[in-house]
């Protein structure tokens, strides 16, 4: 009955958003700087998306401080803005190919964005999870109407995808 749905493959699906909300979690450690932070950030260029560290090198010169140093020179303005519009709360200084990102102190105020930060990071993360329990719902009912499995092993194999749905968030 459960070869009909792999649930093995559900359950790593739903792994997978729990290591994505980890990994854009890491990026808020607010107390240091960390290359991490900049991870999500993606940028215009050449025609589409690209991550961060994709057009540029980011190092920390200082506990409080990260360098970018972007390989195109026309691309300077594009990192700019992104990471000025990535909600990060990040004012970069330009200097040439170079973008110094002095990180703000941690006061009342940046730590309520960060929190809002994180309810968004945690939100997409139950968003991915209640998705692969929608294509698990789907298939299931596919195979009952297909004739492959019965109503009663669809009402229990539902009731296995809502429990690991459950668990996960």
């Amino acid at each position: 009955m459960s070869d009909a749905l792999d649930l093995n493959d559900l359950k790593r699906r739903m792994d997978g958003a729990v290591q994505a909300l980890k990994h854009d979690l890491n990026g808020l450690r607010t107390g240091r700087a960390s290359p991490s932070l900049l991870e999500p950030i993606t940028v215009e260029a050449y025609g589409s998306n690209m991550p961060l560290n994709q057009v540029a090198n980011i190092t920390v010169p200082e506990s409080r401080m990260l360098a970018v140093s972007v390989w195109d020179k026309s691309m300077v303005g594009k990192v700019e803005r992104a990471i000025r519009e990535s909600g990060l709360g990040l004012n970069p200084i330009t200097d040439g190919n170079n973008l110094r990102i002095p990180l703000p102190e941690l006061n009342e105020q940046r730590r309520k964005e960060l929190v809002k930060i994180a309810h968004q990071y945690v939100e997409q993360a139950k968003v991915a999870a209640r998705h692969v329990r929608r294509d698990g719902m789907d298939e299931l009912k596919k195979l009952e109407k297909d004739g492959t499995i019965s109503q009663d092993d669809n009402r229990v194999l539902s009731d296995k995808v809502q429990k690991l749905t459950d668990d996960t968030i």
